[in-house]
């Protein structure tokens, strides 16, 4: 099987409308095949976040659990990060971003070796992702939300954001040893597949 793509895809799926409403394929790995993602997705997470403004991230899985992600809200909005952890990349700790909306169906591929965030812009969002591993606590790791070298500038409500205990303690990227290989790609900017 070829390698999937060692850089981020925005993915926006086509939907076929009438009076009823509309359809759209949410996934179909001849259509992921085509943009260079062979991933096999093993498992479907979902989560809901009551507030605007709710902060997920910024997460992986180490080997040998990794995970690529490919991410779609699927009530709401939000903005997703996929930021480069692959050590001795030459885009290490930059990201890129995408609006994903429910409206929309626009879906990101987050591949091995970045981290993953996002941020809720209105109440009551819905998240939906497919992973390429099984959830592996002993992998678990994330780096802070908001680590000054990364550079985010989240767009967040009057009242600040909403975040998790364990999010608000992870550490800097500065203090993370890296386990991903940079595979000779630079991130590259969001391309759509």
């Amino acid at each position: 099987m070829p390698a999937s793509s060692p850089t981020p895809i925005l993915l926006k799926p086509r939907r076929f409308g009438d009076a009823r409403g509309w359809f759209m394929e949410t996934y179909s790995e001849t259509a992921l095949a085509a943009v260079g993602v062979h991933d096999r997705f093993v498992q479907d997470n979902q989560s809901f976040s009551a507030f605007q403004g709710t902060i997920r991230g910024l997460h992986f899985q180490r080997p040998p659990h990794a995970q690529a992600k490919l991410v779609r809200c699927v009530r709401g909005a939000i903005l997703d990060y996929a930021v480069d952890l692959r050590r001795g990349s030459p885009t290490y700790g930059r990201f890129v971003s995408a609006t994903l909306t429910a409206e929309g169906g626009e879906q990101l591929y987050v591949p091995v070796g970045y981290g993953h965030a996002f941020v809720t812009l209105e109440p009551d969002v819905e998240v939906a992702y497919k992973v390429t591993d099984v959830y592996a606590p002993d992998c678990d790791g994330g780096i802070v939300w908001n680590d000054p070298t990364l550079g985010i500038d989240w767009p967040l409500p009057a009242s600040g954001p909403v975040l998790s205990d364990k999010d608000q303690r992870l550490p800097t990227l500065a203090a993370f040893d890296s386990p991903f290989e940079y595979d000779g790609t630079p991130m590259a900017p969001l391309a759509e597949g």
